[in-house]
């Protein structure tokens, strides 16, 4: 087991701090709750779906400190549940130093419904837009509300990250779906939400910095490329030939970059989106 006995640079040490994750049943929020558990922090884990947090938090608790690790169910959609969850939290002892937004809905780009391909954007539906903007935008922005007002109200400050992605500063590359039999109109593409959601966390998170700076609570943004998971081989290839190092990110290769935006060594970072995508968006 990881204990708090590790010789850490002292300004990257979260000992005493807790952070709220959102989404962090998913890949990403496991390996970003590994990244603060291992410098000291506190975290608390939060997702709609509660099963899937409890076997998440099952991958964890076998290197890490049970009691550094808290549950809660909550939907980033409502401002009745973050409020709730707040609440919770706070009946605990806990402070909330480190809210990081990493819900989101990441769509399929193969909806393929007859011969109507649901995610092209003359067939994209306004249910569809509305439900994948309320996970990964408005999520964040509750979340910002609710767990930052908190952060700058007792002076004590804090940090918001917001997961982001390369395609917060580029456009999907369609050509890495294309299938050489199908027509145009049936062709697999990356849904318009994604890079709209993307887009907006970088514009909330250039807000965020400028509204409550002066009481303490710092915002970024980290715009991951893609991971790794088993992909589809001949779309891992055609990505890869985009990516100037040759290949996708491994899962716990944004770690250090999580636990420098989360700690006091980038104490003096604000409003900005830091881009890990093994070179891409400099093409």
């Amino acid at each position: 087991m990881i204990t708090d006995t590790l010789t850490l640079p002292k300004n990257y040490s979260l000992l005493g701090r807790t952070a709220v994750i959102t989404g962090a049943a998913g890949l990403l929020g496991i390996a970003h709750s590994k990244a603060l558990l291992s410098v000291g922090a506190s975290v608390v884990l939060t997702d709609i779906n509660l099963k899937h947090l409890k076997i998440a938090i099952n991958s964890l608790i076998q290197d890490f400190d049970a009691s550094k690790i808290h549950l809660y169910a909550m939907d980033v959609t409502s401002e009745k549940s973050v409020e709730s969850v707040r609440k919770s939290i706070k009946k605990t002892g806990l402070r909330v130093d480190i809210l990081i937004n990493n819900a989101a809905i990441n769509p399929t780009s193969n909806s393929l419904v007859g011969q109507i391909r649901t995610t092209r954007l003359e067939n994209f539906s306004i249910e569809r837009w509305s439900n994948e903007l309320a996970v990964g935008l408005t999520g964040a922005y509750l979340c910002s509300k609710i767990f930052g007002s908190a952060m700058a109200s007792d002076g004590k400050g804090g940090v918001i990250l917001n997961i982001a992605s390369d395609l917060s500063v580029i456009a999907p590359d369609q050509n890495l779906y294309k299938q050489e039999h199908l027509p145009e109109e049936q062709q697999a593409v990356k849904p318009v939400t994604y890079s709209v959601v993307k887009a907006g966390i970088v514009g909330l998170t250039r807000y965020l910095s400028s509204y409550w700076a002066h009481k303490g609570v710092r915002a970024n943004a980290l715009s991951p490329g893609g991971v790794y998971v088993d992909q589809d081989a001949e779309f891992v290839t055609r990505l890869e030939k985009l990516i100037p190092m040759g290949r996708m990110a491994n899962s716990d290769e944004y770690i250090g970059a999580i636990q420098f935006l989360c700690s006091d060594a980038s104490a003096y970072m604000n409003g900005q989106n830091i881009i890990v995508d093994g070179g891409r968006s400099v093409l």
